[in-house]
């Protein structure tokens, strides 16, 4: 797989897939755009730069492993994947429909490339103890990379894995969306989670904190995290919605499509953005 390796790449493939997850959830008339558009600098600098995959094997023994948990942000997962050359650009418009491979949650028996089934929050990092543990089991080298929702740090079992994770020190870097946002509201009128820093730090994980929407940062963070031994938290501080000024920061956009009249105003504003990063 082709990497980019100049930023100003990477900016305008993350553009070009915040515009597929905004085809793709108005074709479907559902979908998660918000925590989409917000962690497409995150997927872009994974399938794009960081992560060592192959979409002409997507079951190579020796690849990275990347297991989203927060699956309803599947969207951009798609978007990177497909832009990778793992399926056709063309089938991400069948998003959701009957017989689709891209059902609205992952699954990882309808679609090569995808390492696990999720829907039900809180699960991915007990998933990414698993496949870190067998790793060393085998004596493997690949790399576990566990996406993560910050609401999903509600979930009785995500601390149950952060835990298992650090007493068996196991290498897994877990980069969690902290939008602040959930299905129904702020995060920290629902359940407030204040410093997660703070909490790993006490679980006994290693703790970076970025802004989640600089490709740069995301990279210098992702190559710090390979030095340390041992589980590392990346906090990635993003903006629900980001790149479409009335998604942004609203917690509405969480699980709503956009019709046509918003499809067509939020496909405008992306393209002014491109045409910036163009000018850089």
């Amino acid at each position: 797989m082709k990497k980019l390796n100049k930023i100003k790449d990477l900016k305008l493939m993350a553009n070009t897939l915040r515009q597929q997850v905004i085809k793709m959830t108005y074709e479907a008339g559902s979908g998660h755009p918000g925590g989409s558009l917000g962690m497409a600098d995150v997927f872009t600098a994974l399938y794009f730069n960081y992560a060592n995959l192959d979409p002409k094997k997507p079951n190579w023994e020796n690849r990275d492993r990347i297991i989203l948990s927060n699956g309803h942000i599947c969207p951009i997962q798609y978007s990177a994947m497909a832009e990778a050359g793992f399926f056709p650009v063309k089938e991400l418009l069948t998003f959701r429909k009957i017989g689709s491979r891209l059902q609205g949650h992952p699954h990882n028996k309808s679609l090569p490339g995808i390492e696990n089934s999720s829907g039900q929050l809180g699960q991915g990092l007990s998933i990414a103890c698993g496949m870190a543990l067998a790793r060393n089991l085998d004596r493997k080298k690949y790399r576990v990379f566990c996406l993560m929702s910050d609401g999903e740090h509600d979930e009785g079992e995500t601390w149950e894995a952060i835990l298992f994770a650090a007493k068996n020190k196991l290498k897994i870097v877990s980069l969690i969306d902290r939008n602040g946002i959930q299905l129904s509201g702020f995060t920290e009128k629902i359940m407030p989670l204040k410093s997660l820093a703070e909490k790993y730090d006490a679980f006994g994980w290693k703790t970076i904190d970025i802004d989640g929407n600089d490709i740069g940062k995301i990279l210098e963070a992702l190559r710090d995290a390979e030095k340390i031994s041992g589980p590392v938290a990346i906090i990635c501080q993003t903006m629900m919605g980001r790149g479409v000024s009335f998604m942004q920061d609203n917690y509405e956009w969480h699980g709503k499509a956009p019709n046509r009249e918003e499809a067509d105003r939020a496909l405008r504003e992306l393209e002014v953005w491109r045409r910036e990063i163009e000018r850089e």
